[in-house]
């Protein structure tokens, strides 16, 4: 799983989220002495000046007297700047005259005004921040550490830095009431440290809320103190790491389930605390009535069939051991955890999932049955939705509002649910419309499991290809919305899942810098976001991400191929990009790694024989991005013409139409861009050679990665003709690999003939049809992937 905005809109929603107390700023251009200002998220507005304030040992913090929010801010500053430069600056209650060379906090108390609104004025003798609460302080605060030098960041006392704060004049306010991001750690255990620094990440970025996956079929990571199998059986699963996440044996009897961990519920208190102090407020999600099999491996009465189960080490699909709504005593057990999770968040919302569900074991379930007919409802969808209201109704009476992916829309949405729209848009739209608050996360833009490079550069991921500039571009208000129905998209949220990673390490880079994209998307106004201008501020960002050592994508970095056909020289060029503004990139042609010495691209290049190209992306001398390699393949079918009987699949394009004859071939992962897929159908294609030809041999490559349902073809038969309708079989070549084997591998069928003239050439590979039995996806339609043909 899982996991244009109108005129008229864009007026409403400045004079909703950028209050009108802010005061009016005259945008003057930088003065040309003046440092590049570089903050993420962009302010809302920004006038540069002459000079800077000079932080030195001297330098005094002020805060209004009993102002607890502006001394937690104060005292957040004077930790971060006593770390990296020693100065111990103290924190002291204003009185006036205010001196020189003085950092002062300062309390705005306007009504109009929203708790995370601030001011920022930088002149030479004084820094000030005003605010109405705690948290306008705090953002000030984040946005003040990214005027000063990245070294700041780094956490350890430098020996010698210059701390000199540009003067400027900044009013802010953020564009949605909901910035989050979210964390899986049920597929993956991560430890305690590291959920504090995850939550610091969010800080930096004026991210507020932290959606914390606690629950999930492969792992409970929350104690419960009414149910201690929960976190004793639940919490753990055998150890099958070594093998992919969709290929993984369950459980076998006797063995020994040692992998996993959670959190106690000391730990959780302290994790809410360290969020508190980062004005960051944590959403945990327990899920149900599906994803939960770690929970019915503890207490399987609570299931349709009772059992038993053990925790899957790995992917399941499709999940039907979901909770029994017939059961009473399901919902007795589900309120008595939500009872003391609800102790331990001090947040308004709970998230309690409910995604897919897979309902065919309540159709074959009496109690359900019972239950549908007890209540008068329709179908499963129903007492899907019977479920959920349920569940909002225990937590609405304990102060709690109810939250979920937008599958708790299907038979009727609780009365005050909240939606989060994961499966596009229109789980958003449609609760917006009838009068729902709803959060938009779609997979289309904000699930940072997905690749964000070259796959066969990144670490593994779950599929799919999300890259920096794709979050970037996300708007989550659509525009089939009216101004009203507009203000109930309380904002957007990115979604990490962890089926693919393993460490923090590995979180950390899926995570960063996309987080500063979806950031920006949530905090500064749609018509204040320009990727360009981004581009040149991330670079700096990148700095302070090194500062702090934190492992973060250089995917941006990463020479991208873009083949094309140039009609006039009739041939096949390729383009290097990179997703960054005027990229230094170096390449060579004989399989040498580049450096700054190599060939400079210039223009599009032509591949005159085969040969291992290799490029990478430099500045200043430095190599910024990791080398990208391909082997070109010359032959025959180069850029010819191809015609398909059965289309592709355009989410498998190939990157265009001639994806088969670039000479560019895909590698094992599915996503790269390279394959063209096609599902359920064949693959017949014909190739126009131009005139007749000397050939001897074809060959056509193709991919099985069965975990994905796809399949390598059952048979090859390669056919040549002169005319384009008259065809000779030349050979054919049936498959001798299992469709079980579930080793990702890529597989030539090769014909090899008598050498012979002819200007046509048909491949036809036959597709299997649909998924075998014991397949994840048995009886579902089988994909055929194929790259590339090869005419020699």
């Amino acid at each position: 799983m899982k996991r244009k905005f109108r005129l008229a809109l864009i007026l409403i929603a400045t004079s909703i989220f950028l209050p009108a107390c802010l005061p009016p700023m005259r945008m003057a251009q930088p003065p040309k002495e003046a440092v590049e200002i570089s903050v993420i998220p962009k302010p809302a507005q920004i006038e540069q000046l002459t000079g800077n304030f000079a932080i030195a040992p001297a330098t005094q913090i002020l805060i209004p007297a009993n102002d607890k929010g502006a001394e937690l801010a104060a005292q957040y500053l004077a930790d971060r700047l006593r770390k990296s430069t020693g100065f111990d600056l103290p924190i002291q209650d204003i009185k006036e005259p205010v001196p020189f060379q003085a950092i002062v906090f300062r309390g705005i108390y306007n009504p109009g005004q929203s708790p995370e609104d601030y001011q920022l004025s930088v002149g030479t003798d004084r820094l000030t921040i005003e605010a109405t609460q705690a948290r306008g302080f705090f953002y000030g605060v984040q946005t003040l550490l990214q005027l000063l030098p990245p070294q700041i960041y780094s956490g350890r006392k430098l020996p010698s830095i210059t701390i000199l704060v540009p003067c400027l004049k900044i009013a802010d306010a953020p564009r949605f009431a909901w910035r989050g991001m979210m964390l899986d750690v049920s597929r993956h255990f991560f430890p305690k440290e590291f959920i504090k620094d995850y939550i610091d990440y969010l800080a930096m970025h004026k991210m507020n809320t932290f959606h914390w996956h606690l629950t999930d079929d492969q792992g409970w990571r929350i104690e419960i103190k009414k149910y201690p199998k929960l976190t004793e059986v639940g919490a753990w699963r055998v150890n099958r790491e070594d093998k992919d996440w969709n290929n993984r044996e369950p459980q076998k009897q006797g063995e020994a389930a040692t992998y996993g961990g959670f959190y106690t519920q000391d730990d959780i208190r302290e994790i809410v605390e360290h969020a508190r102090s980062r004005f960051i407020t944590i959403i945990p999600e327990i899920e149900m009535p599906g994803h939960c099999s770690a929970a019915l491996a503890s207490y399987p009465q609570y299931s349709c069939s009772g059992g038993p189960f053990t925790v899957p080490p790995g992917g399941v699909w499709p999940i039907k051991d979901v909770y029994c709504p017939g059961n009473e005593e399901t919902f007795e057990f589900l309120q008595n955890v939500l009872a003391e999770v609800i102790t331990l968040f001090p947040g308004e919302y709970i998230h309690i999932g409910g995604d897919e569900v897979d309902k065919s074991t309540w159709k074959q379930c009496p109690k359900c049955q019972a239950r549908i007919a007890a209540e008068g409802l329709k179908d499963e969808n129903e007492l899907q939705s019977y479920f959920i209201r349920r569940i909002e109704k225990f937590l609405n009476t304990s102060g709690k509002r109810l939250i979920g992916w937008d599958e708790i829309l299907e038979g009727g949405l609780a009365p005050n649910a909240t939606v989060m729209s994961w499966r596009g848009m229109e789980g958003g739209i449609t609760a917006a419309k009838s009068g729902h608050d709803c959060v938009m996360s779609p997979t289309s833009n904000c699930y940072f499991d997905y690749y964000q490079g070259d796959p066969g550069l990144e670490p593994p991921a779950g599929g799919g290809y999300l890259p920096l500039g794709k979050v970037y571009a996300f708007e989550p208000v659509p525009g089939e919305l009216t101004v009203e129905e507009a203000k109930h998209i309380l904002g957007a949220q990115a979604n990490l899942w962890a089926e693919y990673v393993p460490t923090p390490s590995h979180a950390q880079y899926m995570t960063i810098p996309r987080i500063a994209a979806i950031a920006e998307v949530g905090w500064s106004a749609k018509e204040r976001r320009n990727w360009e201008d981004f581009l040149g501020r991330i670079r700096k960002q990148f700095d302070r991400y090194e500062e702090a050592k934190i492992n973060f994508a250089h995917s941006v970095y990463t020479v991208r191929l873009t083949p094309f056909f140039d009609a006039a020289k009739q041939e096949v060029r390729v383009k290097l990009q990179t997703e960054m503004l005027k990229p230094e990139i170096h390449y060579t042609l004989d399989g040498r790694a580049p450096t700054e010495d190599s060939e400079l691209y210039s223009q599009p290049i032509r591949f005159k024989k085969s040969n291992v190209f290799k490029a990478a992306t430099f500045t200043n001398g430095r190599q910024m991005g990791p080398v990208t390699e391909i082997a070109f393949l010359a032959h025959k079918g180069l850029g010819k013409p191809i015609s398909l009987l059965f289309p592709y699949q355009e989410r498998y394009n190939g990157g265009w139409k001639l994806a088969l004859l670039d000479g560019l071939r895909g590698s094992k992962n599915h996503t790269d861009g390279r394959w063209q897929g096609f599902e359920g159908d064949d693959l017949v294609a014909e190739i126009d050679l131009g005139k007749k030809q000397k050939i001897s041999r074809v060959r056509l490559g193709c991919l099985q990665k069965n975990g994905s349902w796809i399949f390598l073809p059952t048979e090859v038969e390669l056919a040549v003709s002169n005319d384009g309708k008259n065809y000779q079989v030349v050979d054919s070549q049936k498959n001798d690999v299992s469709p079980n084997l579930t080793d990702v591998m890529i597989k030539d069928f090769s014909a090899k003939f008598a050498e012979t003239k002819a200007r046509y050439v048909r491949v036809h590979a036959k597709n299997i049809g649909t998924c075998p039995p014991g397949n994840p996806g048995a009886g579902k339609k089988a994909w055929l992937f194929a790259d590339e043909i090869i005419i020699d």
